[in-house]
């Protein structure tokens, strides 16, 4: 009787598995769904693949930029700490991880996480362009500048991180540097928001 019980439950178990098919369509909704900003359902269209593996990298990450997007940072966090279980070394996961965090302002938190994103990737784009910034919400400037002058040997003409200098400057009071800075900002980016509030300054 116990055989017959332990098959029946394996047969179930198979029965209730996503077919390829099913799987797909549930990613293709989920994107058509954020396409139009509609994140909740964005979500929603992810839950059968969720629940059957609660475990899976993939639906755990895309969960937790869905989360992110929707402002439930709590359940993006507790998504992309799953991913990151599935995947230790995975670069998009801990990537993924500082943007609830940012949001909710935890820069400790975010600093500490992208020095271990650039341990193993040194030059990680992103990875340097966010610990520029919460080192300079914190007050760590010089450490902040040297991140940014790192980064803009490497790729002079970034508007993202050439921006990030000149509020890093801004904020060490080096105004003049910082005006020139973002004179550069808008030859590169016409429609710069922050280079134009600042010169306004």
């Amino acid at each position: 009787m116990k055989k017959v019980l332990l098959l029946g439950l394996i047969f179930v178990s198979l029965a209730l598995a996503l077919t390829d098919e099913e799987i797909k369509e549930a990613y293709h909704k989920s994107y058509n769904y954020e396409k139009i900003g509609d994140y909740r359902n964005a979500i929603k269209a992810m839950m059968p693949i969720f629940k059957e593996y609660p475990d899976g990298y993939t639906v755990n990450l895309r969960l937790g930029w869905l989360y992110y997007l929707n402002e439930n940072y709590a359940n993006s966090i507790e998504h992309y700490q799953k991913a990151m279980v599935k995947a230790p070394y995975s670069l998009e996961a801990k990537l993924g991880y500082t943007l609830p965090l940012l949001a909710q302002g935890k820069f400790e938190q975010v600093e500490a996480e992208t020095y271990q994103i650039l341990n193993i990737d040194y030059y990680n784009y992103y990875g340097n362009l966010r610990l520029a910034y919460v080192l300079r919400m914190q007050g760590k400037l010089e450490m902040a500048e040297k991140v940014a002058l790192k980064m803009l040997t490497a790729y002079p003409t970034d508007v993202s991180f050439l921006t990030e200098y000149a509020l890093i400057k801004f904020a060490q009071g080096e105004k003049e540097t910082a005006l020139k800075t973002f004179m550069d900002v808008l030859i590169l980016d016409p429609e710069n928001v922050t280079a134009k509030e600042y010169l306004k300054k």
